[in-house]
């Protein structure tokens, strides 16, 4: 032993009595009232068990029974959350919280004595005061975890603060990655408060790691952790910077820590467009709009000239990498294009978005409204780099492409045609070459194709 006391610590159990409501799931509480601790506080139904026969699924029916009126079969409860709290006074105790979604009569007050009020209240609308320790466990519960600390100090409110909650999750090794690591979570709770629910967004293919994070007191916001530094330094510099001006079409950034590489970002709406159906009028809408987006980054800020050429200084590294997946001719053509490039005058650059494909555009029909996320290849360069990625979406519809330069508000010069091609054919031999490298065989196709494609254009 390390300490010079042992535990001794009660056990008590809570009734997490969850049903359906209006506005989503509600949850059953009761007012604490009379000569008990933390009279006029909302609690859920718990109670002690009764001696050292009496286990704990037993308790909590007796207590459901006793306090609620209702009854509970023992078939019907589910562990929910363990909490280990300790009081502002230093007095510990365990408590066991258990998820119940049926029953049998109308939850009341049965108990006046200890008990004035009882009621259901939305996850998303707790009343107020609450005592802190059943809010830890309800949090908790709503985060996913199966075990919490909740240890007070000295001086704490025994009703819920949330400039003081103490809630540490547990994190639980069945659910590794559905919930960020301690130190991510800490910096994400300091910028927006308590989280109560993590779900892992990440995209499939990408290394970044993306989670929503739902708020204790409503509110919805995106936690990332980049991949790199230079990632960081990208999308952390453009959110500062350019991002703002397109408004409420762009998340904005709430936190940032270069140390863990992280973001907390506000959510936007709608869906993403990767994959979804629209009608072609729909469609012609869509994209439109997109090249109004497109227009609105590239004129966030006065174009200036470039610093050198197109970047051509990787290829013969690409071109390693991507041979053996290169179809007859396609590396002719590649080197036929990058010579041509040099004969190109240098573009004027202008803020890019870096990724502009439909991955990380949303388009929510209900508002009318087009959003556009990841900033993360955000840089300066040729406008028209951000159409490289896009061009496939507009490919064999003549219908899209014009109702994106209708958006844009011009047409691409002869020369953004000419650097269009060439970025497009860059941006071909990268995606294969890394493609093949990290075991990503979709880059490599769309690789492939847009090559193909670009081959098929130059075609008298």
């Amino acid at each position: 032993m390390t300490g010079v006391q042992r535990h001794t610590e009660p056990l008590d159990v809570h009734l997490v009595a969850v049903r359906d409501g209006a506005a989503g799931p509600e949850v059953l509480l009761s007012r604490r009232a009379g000569d008990v601790y933390a009279a006029g506080c909302w609690h859920l139904v718990s109670g002690h068990l009764d001696g050292p026969w009496e286990d704990v699924v037993t308790a909590l029916v007796r207590e459901t029974r006793e306090e609620a009126g209702i009854v509970v079969d023992p078939a019907d409860v589910r562990a929910a959350v363990t909490v280990h709290h300790r009081s502002p006074a230093g007095a510990a105790r365990l408590g066991v919280f258990f998820e119940v979604r049926r029953w049998e009569g109308i939850p009341e007050v049965v108990e006046h004595r200890v008990c004035d009020a009882m009621g259901w209240f939305s996850f998303d609308a707790l009343p107020e005061p609450m005592v802190a320790y059943c809010r830890a466990g309800l949090d908790a519960y709503r985060a996913g975890a199966r075990m919490a600390v909740h240890f007070q100090e000295p001086g704490d409110p025994i009703a819920y603060d949330p400039s003081v909650d103490r809630l540490v999750l547990v994190p639980d090794p069945a659910a590794r990655g559905a919930v960020p690591e301690q130190a991510l979570r800490v910096f994400a709770e300091q910028a927006v408060g308590r989280i109560t629910a993590w779900t892992d967004v990440s995209w499939v293919r990408a290394e970044s790691r993306v989670w929503r994070a739902d708020g204790a007191e409503g509110g919805t916001w995106y936690v990332k952790i980049h991949q790199n530094d230079r990632f960081h330094r990208r999308e952390v510099a453009a959110l500062r910077g350019w991002v703002p001006g397109l408004g409420a079409a762009a998340p904005r950034l709430v936190a940032a820590d270069p140390t863990l590489r992280a973001v907390v970002l506000t959510a936007v709406g709608g869906r993403s467009l990767h994959g979804t159906v629209y009608s072609p009028e729909q469609q012609r809408l869509i994209f439109r709009r997109i090249g109004q987006l497109a227009a609105a980054i590239h004129t966030s800020a006065p174009p200036r000239p470039a610093a050198g050429m197109l970047p051509l200084g990787k290829l013969e590294r690409h071109l390693d990498g991507a041979r053996p997946h290169l179809a007859p001719g396609d590396e002719e053509f590649i080197r036929t294009t990058a010579r041509k490039a040099a004969g190109l005058p240098a573009p004027d650059v202008v803020p890019t978005h870096g990724d502009f494909q439909l991955r990380n555009l949303r388009w929510d029909a209900a508002a009318d409204a087009l959003y556009v996320i990841d900033f993360e290849r955000s840089e300066e360069g040729p406008a028209v780099r951000d159409f490289v990625r896009f061009s496939d979406a507009w490919h064999g519809r003549p219908d899209l492409l014009q109702a994106v330069m209708d958006g844009y508000g011009r047409p691409f010069t002869p020369e953004e045609e000419a650097q269009l091609t060439v970025l497009s054919v860059l941006d071909s031999v990268s995606g294969i070459s890394y493609g093949t490298a990290h075991g990503e065989p979709e880059l490599v196709e769309r690789g492939r194709r847009t090559l193909a494609r670009l081959r098929a254009a130059q075609r008298p």
